[in-house]
């Protein structure tokens, strides 16, 4: 499958590196939610390996919009009513603490300038005021904006600008974490895939595969749907139109702008949900196209595409994260399921998973449990 522009950046070898014994724990899946466990572990003394089928960030991880967002897939004042007020007000306070962590850790590969989420009618716009006001009752910071000037005016209605957020290289920042992982004492064995848990020597093994299957996850496998994103990326134009990240349509559109002035976007995918519901990279003809158009109407002209990929990402219908040990295997763990949303949830569910096996579980990971998809299954 082509791969995405960010892979198009020279990284590191990651090969060398070895155990000193046999290991602890075992991880699956060489992305930002394996890499920052394996870190965690590895600083707590752990002997840590990690696998991955191709390569560090080869996944989701190096494939996706590049937006580091705080919270969840699901709306602040949606996540109130689902959670409590008090566990989502700390849930969002936790992703903005991990957000200024990973800012920390990763250097350039994260740029803090914001983000945008946007309104595509009345019925979004409505919908986002009441995020809003949630979250300014709650005391997070949010700006609302109405009406929206330049290019937006086209499309959008209204818009609440995310100053905490940032945008990154994905790539390069699971690599970073990846590299302070192995710093921190852990293996990486890359172009490995784990067939069968039979295969691993470790007494406790993590799958951090997110929307990828595993085929290791015995009665949850499937239950974490993948879920197929498109992207494309155009030659750079000399206009500076978009400052940061911007997301409308509940985040079925979104797009940033390079400091080269090349825009990446992705999504559409409800120009053909059914076909997405998949783990086949692949691009399609039929979203594409919606791509391309949705760029052409937003900046004024047609725009060169220079390269289209796709990544696959895990969805849960409850829009939260799937964390923690696997019922009925004392062995299992999981994390993943961030429905569209792992640059920062993935670094800090690999943390809390990590702290969690170390014997130190939050109480954030109570809503997170994978016990609850069997219940609902």
């Amino acid at each position: 499958m082509p791969d995405s522009y960010w892979l198009e950046e020279p990284g590191p070898s990651f090969a060398g590196t070895r155990l000193d014994g046999p290991p602890d724990v075992e991880i699956v899946g060489a992305g930002i939610t394996g890499c920052s466990a394996a870190s965690t572990l590895a600083r707590a003394g752990l002997r840590v390996r990690v696998h991955d089928a191709r390569h560090v960030a080869g996944g989701a991880s190096g494939r996706n919009g590049g937006f580091a967002l705080r919270g969840g897939a699901m709306a602040y004042d949606r996540a109130r009513q689902f959670m409590g007020a008090e566990a989502a007000r700390g849930f969002w306070q936790l992703t903005e603490r991990y957000l200024r962590e990973l800012a920390d850790a990763v250097g350039d590969a994260l740029r803090p300038v914001g983000s945008i989420r946007l309104a595509a009618d009345e019925e979004e716009r409505d919908e986002l005021r009441l995020e809003y006001e949630a979250l300014r009752e709650d005391g997070f910071e949010a700006e609302w904006r109405e009406p929206l000037e330049g290019p937006l005016s086209r499309r959008f209605t209204a818009a609440i600008f995310h100053r905490p957020d940032a945008a990154v290289q994905p790539a390069r920042m699971t690599r970073r974490l990846a590299a302070r992982a192995i710093e921190a004492g852990a293996e990486i064995v890359e172009h490995h895939r784990v067939e069968s848990l039979s295969e691993l020597e470790a007494e406790r093994v993590l799958v951090a595969t997110d929307g990828y299957p595993s085929g290791l996850l015995g009665q949850l496998e499937g239950l974490i749907i993948p879920t197929r994103g498109q992207m494309v990326a155009t030659e750079p134009i000399p206009e500076r139109l978009f400052a940061y990240p911007h997301y409308g349509r509940h985040g079925l559109d979104y797009w940033q702008q390079l400091d080269d002035g090349r825009i990446v976007a992705g999504g559409f995918r409800d120009a053909d949900m059914s076909a997405e519901f998949t783990a086949d990279e692949s691009t399609s003809p039929t979203i594409q196209q919606a791509l391309e158009n949705f760029l052409a109407d937003l900046v004024g002209r047609p725009l060169t595409i220079v390269q289209r990929w796709a990544g696959i990402f895990g969805l849960v219908l409850d829009f939260f994260p799937v964390v923690g040990q696997v019922p009925d295997d004392e062995r299992l763990w999981l994390a993943g399921g961030y429905s569209g949303h792992g640059n920062v949830l993935g670094f800090a569910c690999g943390d809390l998973v990590a702290k969690a096996m170390l014997g130190e579980r939050s109480h954030h990971l109570d809503a997170l449990d994978p016990a609850r998809l069997l219940a609902r299954a």
